[in-house]
């Protein structure tokens, strides 16, 4: 059971890839991904070596420690969803719509670590999924905040649909016409 859930798991995030790391802001997307990646193996390094958590089954078992299907793939992936969910909320509504992600996965993963093989929590509980779970959120979307206070604004996306096309400043168009320039409609 555990290995078919492990394959569900990567087919459909490999399946959803292309929706979720959109082309148009995909130089951000891949920032968060990567940058999650990154804190999701750092962070699961750390509390496997103080065996805390272990994954007796996981892709690549006798290369890595980690289970690099959860913290390479399917946490980053979940981590543009939750950018794009959150890109223009304030920090109340950002509050609330974390617990719509940590609660749920929190909740999963305690019912898999209780019916299957792919966690197994020595001192650990749903609370510290829970926590490090925010704590990863939370440090991602403060670093995509972070980059957006640091880029100049023509630079960043704007995480939303636009319905007008989006021109160079030096290409856009007055709205003011100056009836006394008869140059200007030549």
């Amino acid at each position: 059971m555990e290995k078919w859930l492990i394959r569900t798991l990567f087919v459909s995030s490999m399946a959803s890839m292309p929706f979720i790391l959109k082309r148009k802001n995909l130089l951000m997307y891949l920032t968060i991904f990567f940058a999650k990646g990154v804190l999701s193996t750092s962070m699961d390094s750390y509390f496997i070596k103080r065996n805390r958590i272990s994954y007796p089954v996981r892709p690549f078992s006798k290369t890595f420690d980690t289970n690099v299907l959860y913290d390479l793939l399917f946490y980053p992936l979940l981590s543009v969803i939750w950018v794009r969910y959150t890109y223009h909320s304030k920090p109340r509504e950002l509050i609330i719509r974390s617990l719509y992600f940590s609660v749920p996965m929190s909740l999963l993963q305690w019912a898999l670590e209780k019916k299957t093989k792919l966690f197994n929590w020595k001192s650990w509980s749903v609370f510290h999924t829970f926590a490090s779970i925010n704590f990863t959120l939370f440090t991602i979307r403060g670093f995509v905040g972070l980059v957006r206070r640091m880029m100049p604004t023509q630079a960043l996306p704007t995480m939303a649909h636009r319905t007008e096309p989006v021109l160079p400043t030096h290409m856009k168009m007055s709205n003011s016409v100056d009836d006394s320039n008869p140059a200007q409609f030549a």
